[in-house]
């Protein structure tokens, strides 16, 4: 049987800690937001193979974007939960006199974060709300929907086609130079709601143990690399996390 240690809250972080904060889709899913893998392998009722990979662009462009078309409506329609909140008064404290003793690295694509507070954040797989142009890379803002087949997102520039600005499965996680170096920095590593099974970010931890970082897991299933954290807290996100803040 195993045994896991309980946080003692609130969690107590001086002015000259770094926290590192790694969110999955368990976070956003107490928003009630579909997980990136649902029953079956499907995905919002389609295979990842379908909707999330560089192949399915290739295959059929318009049936990505109504997926992704969907998603933006699915994120519309929820909100923040205690947890998004909390984490954001945990930036607000800890960068009072130090604005980069904090830093939120998501694999989520939707904006709870941000419409709950959170400001020094990163989307490692991507941005719901973001679209770019296939020839330069470009990426901008983009809340539109694209359901007509017949009439795909065009780059106003040099007429390229549009894609959604997400990381597929096969593809390489913006800026990891960044995420590795604001993980050096850390003094704690503070990971919520993951599966611990996509990589690298699954990664962070075994990083986080060979610098002698404190590592904290929340979440309310047992991740593939529980064993790796030096505490674990199985609740759900909404209920542990607003403790660190009491």
């Amino acid at each position: 049987m195993s045994f896991y240690p309980r946080i003692i809250f609130p969690m107590h972080l001086s002015s000259t800690d770094h926290l590192f904060v790694l969110t999955g889709a368990g976070i956003s899913a107490e928003s009630g937001l579909a997980t990136f893998r649902g029953s079956g392998g499907l995905w919002n009722g389609h295979r990842v193979e379908e909707v999330a990979t560089p192949e399915a662009w290739q295959t059929d462009p318009a049936l990505v974007w109504r997926f992704y078309s969907q998603r933006r409506r699915d994120a519309l329609a929820a909100q923040p939960n205690a947890a998004h909140k909390a984490l954001a008064e945990i930036e607000r404290r800890l960068t009072k006199k130090h604005p980069d003793n904090f830093y939120l690295c998501t694999q989520n694509v939707d904006d709870l974060h941000e419409r709950a507070g959170s400001r020094r954040i990163h989307h490692m797989h991507g941005s719901l709300f973001q679209s770019r142009c296939t020839r330069t890379g470009e990426h901008f803002s983009d809340h539109g929907f694209y359901e007509d087949s017949n009439n795909p997102p065009i780059c106003k520039t040099c007429h390229a086609t549009i894609r959604p600005h997400i990381v597929w499965f096969g593809e390489i996680p913006l800026d990891m130079d960044a995420i590795y170096r604001e993980l050096n920095r850390a003094t704690t590593l503070l990971v919520v709601g993951t599966s611990g099974s996509v990589y690298p970010a699954a990664g962070f931890v075994n990083i986080a143990n060979q610098r002698r970082i404190r590592t904290i897991y929340i979440g309310p299933e047992e991740p593939l690399n529980s064993h790796a954290f030096d505490e674990v807290i199985l609740s759900p996100a909404t209920e542990a996390l607003p403790k660190l803040i009491d």
